[in-house]
């Protein structure tokens, strides 16, 4: 996921060659007060007269500012795939949101949760009571962590080993797992760290993260390939399947593959993996 300033035209029309499964177009911290009402009308133009091609994401203002609602009058007759809500800390700004998208959306005659919500956990609140936002509607569909207002939170400096939010990254995954949704990882900032992008990447696919943010295109190419499955990961996919099905024909209430038993944890990721290879359009063997 890409995050796009919603003042910046020039970055804007470009969403669709970046190369990332989906934009996030800003209407908060990359937008200044003065600039909030040209932001609006730029995102809302960049969704209505631009075929996108990837999925839409619109961070809009918190509810603790005069902005948000405006945001939403906005966005939602574009229908975007998310709205992202910042500094979601507690189950109660889920439920305030959600229902003022619901009468926009009664207004507009569309049906309720037409437009799902991503909250953006960037407060200490907002960690401990990360299970709590994850579950607190239909209408969530994944949680996103916000890693430098969160050390602002508490009071600590913001690293490149990420040492200091270890404990944020393991609580949300852990939370969005256990309600079911997603979960997304914070961006990478040094933009100029080729090499820190993959690794910090790979520590948050190892953690269980869905996927990562990125504020620079140049990390999109890295955050694809540390997310998206090996050639040799969607062969042993495919046959942990096929081991499954076989052992299925003759009886067999427990098979092995290459001297391991396949147990349901297994065939769970096989079948993830071989989900994601579709869509990705990868196929066994290399072919396309």
């Amino acid at each position: 996921m890409l995050f796009l300033p919603g003042n910046t035209p020039n970055m804007l029309i470009n969403a669709n060659v970046l190369g990332c499964d989906a934009v996030i177009f800003d209407l908060e911290d990359a937008v200044s007060p003065a600039e909030k009402d040209a932001a609006r009308v730029l995102v809302r133009n960049a969704m209505k007269y631009m075929a996108l091609s990837c999925e839409v994401i619109v961070r809009i203002n918190s509810v603790d500012t005069p902005y948000w609602k405006q945001d939403l009058d906005e966005m939602l007759p574009q229908k975007p795939n998310l709205i992202m809500l910042p500094k979601s800390s507690c189950a109660d700004d889920i439920h305030l949101v959600d229902a003022y998208m619901s009468e926009v959306e009664d207004r507009l005659g569309y049906a309720r949760n037409t437009v799902c919500l991503m909250p953006l956990i960037e407060t200490a609140m907002g960690v401990e009571n990360a299970f709590a936002i994850a579950s607190a509607g239909k209408r969530v569909k994944a949680l996103f962590l916000g890693a430098e207002d969160l050390t602002k939170d508490l009071r600590c400096v913001r690293t490149k080993d990420s040492h200091e939010i270890e404990y944020a990254r393991s609580r949300l995954v852990m939370a969005a797992r256990a309600a079911e949704v997603d979960v997304y990882d914070t961006p990478f900032t040094d933009v100029n760290d080729d090499e820190g992008i993959y690794t910090d990447a790979a520590y948050a696919k190892s953690l269980g993260f869905t996927g990562k943010a990125s504020i620079s295109p140049r990390h999109v190419d890295a955050i694809n390939e540390v997310f998206s499955p090996t050639q040799k990961e969607v062969d042993y996919a495919y046959e942990v399947m096929e081991a499954i099905e076989e052992g299925k024909r003759q009886g067999k209430g427990a098979v092995a593959l290459h001297g391991k038993m396949i147990d349901a944890p297994v065939v769970a990721r096989a079948q993830q993996t071989i989900a994601m290879a579709e869509e990705l359009g990868m196929k066994r063997g290399g072919t396309d």
